[in-house]
């Protein structure tokens, strides 16, 4: 009787041997089952770093490389790769009886997770005391040792320049082309709690720079004004590639109701020689407010000479010389940092948000048995 309470079948071994690493359950938990070299092992399915299912990864020799960020655990006594085994997962003994594989419960290793310090980026969102801070991202790619020209990064300029010596603001100036960051790597797409925040590839990436947008946006600033040129009718490629890395931002909203930006605004700087300024804002808008941006009255200004004015250097010059334009920068600076006053002064810091439509519940298939 001792024996089998100690024991508990999994399934047959010659199944588990067709394949190097596959999935097994134990009541409501879950083993990474792996066969290599005629030899087998089972180690718990779940991962350390954020819950990822071991055993839908795939081998790298002995280890088992988890499907969501790639962190490792030999297959046979769980401990994590060379240079982290104190990471370690739980490890189960077993056998092969009348065909069957078997795992003991009783004698199964401890899970110990090697301490690892807080990113800074996962500190406690508070805002330091003084007056108003202003970041400006400027999303214009060119060769940084050979700048150009570029009219939304001038607009940009000019709107800071307001910020900072008429309306007495800390301001801040990040050009995206100057930084040196990661493509998105669709985390979210293997699992949506495989998105986390900080990013999951600034946690592992300690090079990737994006980490001074995050500071920015979600620490620093009290107003996020973003400028970028009309590139083929859409805004940049660098425009993209940075919302898509801000995409870990709101999905803590979506799956772990945790709002990150609270009483900050956002405003935007639109220009370039083809049309289709309305498109390009509203993708904007549309995006930021989903981060939890407020925006001013008029929250962007544009210019464009259309579809059949590609004359870029006329379309410069004219930038350049429209004290229009200038001012426009400089009144969208100061209808930003205006309703970021107020906000400051006025809106409580909630811990949660009441939320309406999809945002409000869990998805349907993660309620389903």
């Amino acid at each position: 009787m001792a024996e089998k309470a100690q024991w508990q079948e999994l399934g047959a071994a010659d199944e588990f041997a067709k394949q190097e690493l596959s999935e097994a359950s134990l009541g409501k938990q879950k083993l990474a089952v792996s066969y290599r070299d005629g030899r087998f092992g089972v180690v718990s399915g779940t991962c350390n770093h954020a819950g990822g299912p071991l055993g839908k990864g795939r081998l790298d020799g002995d280890y088992v490389v988890c499907p969501w960020h790639n962190w490792k655990f030999h297959r046979c006594t769980g401990k994590g790769e060379p240079g982290f085994e104190e990471d370690c997962v739980p490890a189960y003994e077993l056998r092969v009886k009348d065909g069957r594989l078997e795992v003991r419960l009783d004698t199964v290793t401890q899970r110990a997770k090697k301490p690892h310090a807080p990113h800074p980026l996962a500190r406690k969102i508070e805002r330091a005391p003084g007056g108003m801070r202003v970041a400006g991202i400027s999303t214009t790619n060119m060769d940084e040792a050979n700048p150009r020209y570029s009219t939304s990064d001038a607009l940009l300029g000019v709107a800071l320049e307001h910020a900072r010596d008429a309306l007495k603001c800390d301001t801040k100036l990040i050009r995206l082309s100057s930084l040196k960051f990661r493509n998105c790597e669709g985390y979210y797409s293997k699992s949506a709690n495989a998105c986390t925040w900080p990013c999951s590839i600034t946690q592992m990436d300690d090079q990737d720079e994006l980490t001074e947008v995050y500071e920015a946006l979600v620490h620093w600033a009290d107003v996020v004004l973003v400028s970028t040129p009309i590139r083929w009718g859409v805004a940049s490629a660098l425009y993209f590639k940075m919302a898509e890395r801000l995409n870990c931002i709101q999905n803590q909203i979506t799956i772990r109701d945790n709002v990150l930006i609270r009483r900050k605004v956002a405003a935007f700087i639109i220009t370039g020689g083809q049309d289709n300024v309305q498109g390009v804002a509203g993708e904007m808008l549309c995006f930021f407010s989903e981060l939890g941006f407020h925006f001013p009255q008029f929250p962007y200004i544009a210019h464009s000479r259309g579809w059949s004015a590609e004359d870029m250097e006329r379309n410069v010059a004219h930038v350049m010389h429209s004290e229009e334009l200038r001012t426009g920068a400089q009144m969208l600076a100061a209808r930003a940092v205006e309703l970021a006053k107020t906000l400051v002064a006025t809106a409580p810091m909630e811990e949660k948000t009441a939320r309406g439509g999809r945002k409000a519940y869990r998805l349907e298939i993660e309620r389903s048995p």
